[in-house]
């Protein structure tokens, strides 16, 4: 069975466990409580936890080598305003798609008085940190000049990801032009260090289906199809959103820019799409789009890393 099959599976049978878990014992069963807290939590987090720890080497190795590949750091810049202009044009559609849809059904009033409650009593504090953090974080000249790390270790220690993608970008391009043996050398570091982070993230995908299943349970255990069914209205009208964000506008894309079917595309991406469904975490799916990218899309392994 191949990989995201086994993922989809976990996720599966993690919502079947959780779900019959809540309505037949209920959430506060010390059964259910004891699963949750020694076997479906742990299992869980050391997934995703695996997943997070490469994400920092697997950045800078990444672009460190595709800023070193590229070799002219004109053509590097190309391809950087090609990116950028690609990520904003498409995150301003999906931004404009999401406003439409939430300003036209209005999802949050079918929320019911007590699992309000219940979400505010167990993610209150998690939302409030989120909220001071993206408003301490006002966009500036700081910010600009914030992106310049003064110390690339600090940086991965305080997952600071836009210092990494600086420091990545400089290292690879002075790799790119010092002498040719060095560069050479350096560039065998480079890719062997990728390997191993590569391989660890092989490590990790080895028990994806079970962390999956775990991270799964712990909610689904917790709320059941209260929280299912209350929520139901904006789960759809999201699902219904990225749906027709990702078959008519990426699909559009994908059909008349690159000159792919949408369907094989899709098709290839699927470790992915369920990586990014099962643990909502772009930094966790980061090494499995890199991997996807480069062995199921064939994108050269310097343009994926960059990208």
């Amino acid at each position: 069975m191949a990989l995201h099959s086994k993922i989809l599976l976990g996720l599966l049978c993690g919502a079947v466990l959780g779900i019959s878990a809540n309505l037949g014992l209920g959430p506060e069963h010390w059964l259910v409580a004891f699963v949750d807290r020694y076997l479906a939590g742990p299992v869980g987090q050391v997934f995703l936890r695996m997943l997070q720890m490469v994400v920092m080497p697997l950045v800078f190795a990444s672009i460190a080598l595709g800023v070193a590949g590229v070799g002219d750091v004109r053509r590097v810049g190309r391809m950087g305003v090609k990116t950028l202009a690609y990520f904003l044009g498409t995150t301003a559609l999906a931004t404009g798609l999401g406003l439409l849809a939430v300003r036209l059904v209005e999802p949050g009033l079918s929320v019911s008085a007590a699992t309000r409650d219940k979400l505010l009593a167990d993610y209150a504090d998690k939302a409030a940190a989120k909220i001071d953090a993206a408003h301490s974080a006002e966009f500036g000249i700081d910010t600009l000049v914030g992106i310049v790390t003064r110390n690339p270790i600090a940086s991965a220690v305080d997952g600071d990801m836009l210092g990494i993608i600086f420091f990545g970008l400089m290292f690879g391009a002075a790799v790119s032009m010092i002498r040719a043996d060095r560069r050479q050398a350096m560039t065998t570091w480079l890719e062997a260090l990728a390997d191993v982070v590569t391989t660890i993230i092989d490590f990790a995908m080895r028990i994806a289906p079970y962390g999956v299943a775990g991270l799964i349970f712990g909610v689904t255990s917790r709320f059941g199809f209260a929280l299912l069914a209350s929520l139901g209205l904006y789960v759809g009208l999201v699902l219904a959103a990225l749906l027709l964000h990702a078959t008519v506008t990426m699909g559009l894309i994908i059909r008349l820019v690159i000159g792919v079917s949408p369907l094989r595309f899709f098709t290839r991406i699927r470790a992915s799409l369920v990586t990014a469904f099962s643990t909502s975490s772009s930094s966790a799916t980061l090494p499995t789009n890199i991997r996807v990218g480069e062995e199921r899309l064939g994108i050269p392994p310097q343009v994926c890393g960059f990208v």
